[in-house]
């Protein structure tokens, strides 16, 4: 018999219930509750309640407490976790178990941040009008934070979002995405069991757009996160209540130049890698690669060796290195795409088949034109562009010319062609001798144009989540 995860908004009735199944073969995972408009409703009441009555504040130390026994909590069930994650999400197992290992961590960064977050002293008595006075600032939470969540990590992105709101000390209300929310749910409730009264982390799937738009767009919502694609993030920032700040994560289409002097070896294994990893189902996956011309084509023929290598499969299995898309039209789209760049003149090294309904190949492409969908679009899956050039300065401005920009990376032994990529390429990181999804949670991790707003990263997030308050003391004797 599966299981049913409740509605976790206090005092609210559940509207509806909805399947969750597993992307790879479809199998019922469980049953989770849905929350309509008057659920939302309960859960901002009880938030914005919470917040205004500062008597009910969390201290640091309690919060401290609490996030301590939440991560000793996941590392006890970590691989209940991460079978989870595999199962809901089509991440594979060997994958999974990073995302747990770094869920873990990030709580543990959580509290790293609040142990040293402080505030400074402002400069006084500089001048007439500052003399005996004394300014300082603290930090104080900004209100209620409503946050969206992704499919792509279910347990991570979740820790991103509520992690930090609990360690700012405001309420937090948060919607995972509907095709993966049984990890933020077990991660809700692992915080409720280290003793955070419920009231400060709701969960809901709401039962329709509306009402998670009313969770959004609502007033009393002080912060609003959100992770997923561009068109519906944009798309909310536009309805925010004034005041309310927030934070987008988008995705991008990760560009990669590649010199002629790079070591073949490990840049294949590297791009390889951050190219299919979860199926290519990552906002800072490898996409384009610029390569010179004396190497393109060994350079993509390598990365397709690699690709076709890599066992597609149950992403429960310790042995599969690629799994499921998340939704079988997402496989249709990526053919269509794929046969318009092969229509348009693109040659196809590797790949460029469906393998079931729920997995595609491993798909490498040669010079598609810069007016192929997959040029021009972030693919979100496992399909692998290399283009050739003669200029790396023609290559640059080629990888610059979308309306999006993330993480990038070059390849090169020559530090002066490493320093002219990372001058001149369109990015809030350039990755050098590195893929472009490498990350770290501490580390800022910034979209840029259409591809976000603001500053990801834990102690980056705790930050924004947070107000400064200045104290300023006269005194004759200052």
């Amino acid at each position: 018999m599966s299981e049913h995860f409740k509605l976790l908004v206090p005092g609210a009735t559940a509207a509806g219930m909805v399947n969750v199944t597993a992307p790879f073969d479809g199998a019922h995972i469980a049953t989770i509750d849905t929350g309509d408009s008057a659920a939302v409703e309960t859960a901002l009441k009880t938030a914005h309640d919470l917040f205004i009555d500062k008597k009910k504040w969390l201290t640091v130390e309690q919060r401290v407490t609490i996030l301590e026994k939440t991560a000793s909590i996941m590392q006890a069930r970590f691989d209940e976790l991460a079978i989870e994650a595999a199962r809901e999400g089509g991440k594979p197992l060997v994958d999974s178990k990073v995302e747990v290992a770094r869920a873990i961590d990030g709580i543990k960064n959580c509290i790293e941040v609040m142990r040293s977050h402080h505030g400074t002293e402002i400069p006084m008595s500089r001048n007439a009008a500052s003399m005996n006075r004394l300014a300082f600032t603290t930090h104080e939470p900004i209100g209620v934070v409503a946050a969206v969540s992704a499919f792509n990590h279910p347990l991570n992105l979740a820790v991103h979002q509520i992690g930090p709101a609990i360690a700012a000390g405001c309420p937090v209300i948060i919607k995972p995405a509907e095709d993966t929310p049984l990890s933020c749910f077990r991660l809700i409730s692992i915080l409720h069991e280290a003793g955070l009264p419920p009231q400060w982390c709701q969960g809901i799937v709401t039962s329709d757009h509306d009402a998670a738009t009313q969770l959004v767009t609502d007033d009393r919502v002080a912060f609003f996160s959100f992770i997923g694609s561009a068109r519906v993030g944009w798309m909310l920032r536009s309805r925010l209540a004034a005041g309310t700040r927030c934070a987008l994560e988008h995705g991008g289409v990760a560009p990669v130049i590649v010199s002629h002097d790079a070591d073949m070896e490990d840049t294949v294994a590297l791009l390889a890698k951050a190219g299919f990893y979860h199926a290519g189902q990552v906002c800072v996956s490898v996409q384009r690669v610029f390569a010179d011309r004396a190497i393109a084509r060994t350079l993509a023929e390598k990365i397709a060796e690699a690709g076709s290598a890599m066992r597609i499969g149950d992403p429960t299995s310790g042995d599969t290195d690629i799994g499921p898309l998340i939704r079988h039209q997402e496989l249709e789209r990526i053919e269509e795409w794929v046969q318009d760049a092969i229509d348009k003149g693109a040659e196809l090294i590797s790949g460029g088949q469906r393998v079931s309904d729920s997995c595609y190949q491993a798909t490498v492409l040669f010079n598609p034109p810069a007016d192929a969908i997959i040029s021009q679009n972030e693919i979100f899956g496992p399909v692998v562009c290399v283009y050739e050039y003669d200029d790396i300065d023609e290559a640059i401005k080629q990888a610059n010319g979308l309306d999006v920009a993330f993480q990038a990376a070059v390849f090169s032994k020559n530090i002066d062609t490493c320093m002219q990529a990372f001058k001149n390429l369109d990015a809030s990181a350039v990755m050098v001798n590195d893929h472009t999804a490498f990350r770290v949670d501490w580390m800022p991790f910034a979209g840029l144009k259409h591809s976000g707003h603001g500053v990801g990263g834990i102690p980056h997030t705790i930050k924004d989540m947070q107000v400064e308050k200045m104290m300023v003391i006269r005194s004759p004797d200052l």
